[in-house]
Parts: structure tokens; C-alpha cells; sequence
């Protein structure tokens, strides 16, 4: 397993940016970010691997961004155009297994950060 940690979360306003940040201990072959928010099941937002492949969830494409500093193993979330549907806490998560076709199934990953809570108001 690899150790993460978030950071970044906070609060804005209803069409503010804000950027999450997710430190591995090592680096890994696929990495990504869920959410969850109140009353709500845990949903996928954006992958990526380390051969650059990403994806997105429908509502988050073209407002959020997944990067990686590979040399330093940080992961990022992008989040620009932000809603209050975007309320939620981010959760990175990561595995070196295989998970193309499943990069948004909770059960791919097998570590996963403590979460960062983002709140936008509108």
C-alpha cells in the first residue's frame, strides 16, 4: 500500500477555483479522486495513470484537471467553475494494479487518503 495525503480543501464561492493536492509515499501506476458528499454515495471524479490515460466524471469535464508532479509524487485535482453540487469531501486514492475500465470503482484502489472537505457557496 502507499500512504497519501490531501490537502487544499476549503470554502468558496460559486464559480471560485480551488486545487487539492495528494502526496504519495511512492509512486504508483493509477491515482485518482472521489468524492463524497452528505447522504451520498462515493463517486469518482478524475483518473489518471502513469502513462498519462485520464478520465473524467461527465459533470467535472472541462472544469476540473488531474496532474501529477511525477518527480515528486503529487497528485492534483484542478477545480475551477466550482457549484455547490461540487460540496463534498475529495478523496485521493490509489493503486499499482491494473484499472483501466474500472478507474471509477472504489474497490480498484486500495489506498485512499483521509479526504479534504470542499464547500461551495453560492
Amino acid at each position: 500500500q502507499v500512504q497519501l495525503m490531501e490537502s487544499g480543501g476549503g470554502s468558496v464561492q460559486a464559480g471560485g477555483s480551488l486545487r487539492l493536492s495528494c502526496a504519495a509515499s511512492k509512486d504508483v501506476h493509477c491515482m485518482a479522486w472521489f468524492r463524497q458528499g452528505q447522504g451520498k454515495e462515493r463517486e469518482g471524479v478524475a483518473a489518471r495513470t502513469n502513462s498519462d490515460m485520464t478520465t473524467y466524471e461527465p459533470s467535472v469535464k472541462g472544469r476540473f484537471t488531474i496532474s501529477k508532479d511525477n518527480a515528486n509524487n503529487i497528485l492534483y485535482l484542478q477545480m475551477n467553475s466550482l457549484t455547490p453540487e461540487d460540496t463534498a469531501i475529495y478523496y485521493c486514492a490509489a493503486t499499482g494494479r491494473y484499472c483501466l475500465g474500472a478507474m471509477f470503482r472504489p474497490d480498484t484502489f486500495d489506498s485512499w487518503g483521509q479526504g479534504t472537505r470542499v464547500t461551495v457557496s453560492s
